[in-house]
């Protein structure tokens, strides 16, 4: 059990089932009514050797030391990222010296209420961290400290769980011959090596929870950018379908390839890098060192190899409009949500807890004919502003050289002059205006049209209901742009921002609170106006005042985390029917669907990406984000 100590000593909690006693730390946010402990460095699995599945661990020695980080996996330098993307010093950022090492990446971090016992049962929030082909879970951003304080003090407490996994080739390298190698070793399929050290975290969080005071049948599986794109992998797994181990799902601003390659599309892209690399086996590339390889296949990520995902799996993790056109006839109100028989139900019956999933009346429930664990409840959403990433090699590009690519890409004039038409980019363009339509067009690509996909068809297959979207507009507090991994500032709230309130704020009666809902705003006007006639940013004359001060943080920091708590404690988060905004300008409230066409470009996603299809625009999206070729750069 958790020994109840006070915040001078170092938490333990004995394990049993481990016969292990993990010794851990007292957060440093921690305080005598609000105390939060942290076990760092556990040790979820193990790797026997390169390109095999790992295997889950469980042979401690009597004591484990959980204070420090374990290793990371691997991955490129990237000195001054995060200082980058939040637009912070580095000076400002937490030093943390993690050490790589490919065979002990494997580990995972817990963050919890420190009088949590084992007869707590509390919600556990699983960490799935993006990045791609960098990035670790014990990652200063996704400290667990402040979202479990959180979760104390709103009487929502959680466990926080952050894990590492194997990334880029050595996590998801994939071939014929690789498959041979792998089934010569008794393993089963080939390649998604990140994606089954992912699902050993869940197992291990699965069995060995319960003594760190976690409920093992109410796992939320979370994350951001690639980690979301990976939720949606094992939403589609044959594991999740045979036997689910979490409960529900948020996915943040994923960026995924929505047509899962197969083993010999993936073994052609390892071939080149085998080549590169000059070598002609298995045994050969295994003997590289990993600092060489971590640098290639930075795109790699899962493969449909037959096994990983569901029996039935077609290779898309969503259909577009065109393939799936013929399921229309089936739900009339597809664009976004339920029938208005289901809306009334949701509007006037109480959502009920489960250990398993949200659900409704049993009148609702009944008429969807799906298994209650195969289709597990989402929440889904994207920042308006994902491109951000990419403004430099889209600002090489020209207008002509934009226009050639994009009808080279459609092979049609009439669709690539009405996507052009779309986005507002032609020859004449002034420079100053193509490089904001550009990102507008890279941004729908890679991720506001798929995301919405992905939501509708995830209601298709969850009977209409089961599915929460929301926006994220508010700007970050550095940058002031809602730009890609925004919504992490706020949800983990590790990120240094405003320490006092800005000039203009102290007008601000201290009683000063805005609807939540909105409900008395008429849903075709998106204003942002109160009852009160004051504008959502706080401000009664705001003019020349910075975007976000303190008060407009701490409002969209609070209904972040409030609902993302809410929601890992099995209820609904806002009515189904809705979605929610958070932004811009301290903006949040629930919002009638019409106001979603005005915040995303709905109708140029209907009148020129529907017509392309999924694998165009994301080829497009990719494409221009990668800028202009470098043979090409001259006149682009």
């Amino acid at each position: 059990m958790i020994a109840k100590v006070s915040t001078e000593q170092a938490p333990v909690v004995l394990h049993e089932d481990l016969q292990t006693t993990f010794s851990g730390l007292v957060h440093p946010v921690s305080t005598p009514d609000v105390p939060v402990h942290q076990f760092l460095g556990i040790k979820y699995a193990s790797i026997s050797a390169r390109f095999l599945q790992s295997k889950l661990f469980t042979s401690y020695s009597s004591h484990t030391d959980a204070t420090r980080h374990g290793p990371i996996c691997p991955q490129p330098r990237s000195d001054g990222v995060d200082a980058e993307l939040f637009g912070i010093s580095e000076d400002a950022i937490p030093h943390q010296a993690l050490k790589q090492n490919e065979f002990e990446c494997l580990n995972l971090n817990i963050t919890c209420p420190g009088d949590a016992t084992p007869h707590s049962k509390l919600p556990v929030m699983l960490w799935v961290h993006g990045g791609g082909n960098r990035g670790s879970g014990s990652s200063w951003i996704y400290d667990g400290g402040a979202l479990v304080s959180k979760s104390i003090q709103v009487e929502k407490p959680v466990i926080l769980v952050t894990f590492n996994y194997r990334l880029s080739l050595l996590g998801f390298a994939a071939s014929p011959a690789l498959r041979e190698d792998n089934k010569a070793a008794d393993d089963e399929g080939v390649g998604n090596y990140g994606l089954r050290d992912q699902r050993r975290a869940l197992e291990w969080v699965y069995h060995f929870i319960s003594d760190f005071g976690g409920d093992p049948s109410n796992i939320t599986l979370f994350g951001e950018s690639s980690g979301a794109a990976d939720i949606l992998c094992h939403l589609h797994s044959a594991a999740n379908e045979k036997h689910p181990l979490f409960q529900r799902a948020i996915i943040q601003s994923a960026i995924m390839d929505l047509e899962v390659p197969n083993v010999f599309s993936a073994g052609s892209q390892l071939s080149r890098i085998m080549s590169a690399l000059r070598v002609q086996t298995i045994d050969e590339l295994r003997a590289v060192d990993a600092e060489k390889l971590v640098a290639l296949g930075q795109n790699m990520r899962a493969t449909h190899d037959g096994v990983f995902f569901r029996k039935h799996f077609t290779g898309f993790i969503v259909a577009d409009e065109q393939q799936d056109h013929h399921h229309h006839h089936h739900s009339h109100h597809d664009d976004h949500l339920i029938d208005a028989h289901s809306t009334e139900i949701l509007r006037h019956s109480h959502w009920l807890k489960s250990q398993n999933h949200l659900r409704t009346s049993s009148r609702s429930r009944s008429r969807t004919r799906t298994p209650p664990f195969s289709h597990q409840p989402i929440m889904i959403g994207d920042c308006s502003d994902e491109a951000s990433l990419w403004t430099l090699p889209a600002s090489l590009w020209t207008a002509t050289g934009v226009e050639r690519r994009i009808r080279a890409i459609c092979q049609s004039l009439t669709k690539a002059n009405a996507l052009l038409r779309a986005y507002d980019i032609h020859p004449h363009i002034p420079e100053d205006e193509l490089h904001p339509h550009l990102l507008e067009l890279i941004t729908d690509a890679r991720f506001a049209w798929p995301t919405e996909c992905v939501a509708k068809s995830a209601r298709r297959e969850r009977g209409g209901k089961d599915v929460w979207r929301y926006v994220f507009d508010q700007e970050s507090p550095a940058r002031g742009v809602p730009h890609h991994a925004v919504d992490l500032v706020y949800l983990f709230d590790n990120v240094p921002t405003l320490s006092s309130p800005v000039p203009g704020t102290a007008s601000l009666p201290a009683d000063f609170l805005m609807p939540e809902s909105f409900d008395d705003v008429d849903d075709d006007v998106d204003t942002g106006a109160c009852s009160d006639g004051s504008t959502d940013s706080g401000f009664v004359d705001d003019w020349g005042a910075p975007v976000v001060d303190e008060y407009a943080y701490t409002r969209v920091r609070d209904a972040v985390q409030e609902r993302w708590l809410a929601f890992a404690h099995g209820e609904a988060p806002w009515r189904e029917d809705r979605v929610f905004v958070f932004g811009p300008e301290g903006e949040v409230g629930e919002r009638g669907l019409n106001i979603f066409a005005g915040r995303r470009r709905t109708q140029a996603w209907k009148e020129a990406f529907a017509p392309l299809g999924m694998a165009l625009v994301q080829k497009v999206g990719a494409e221009l984000c990668n800028g202009p070729p470098l043979h090409s750069r001259a006149w682009c």
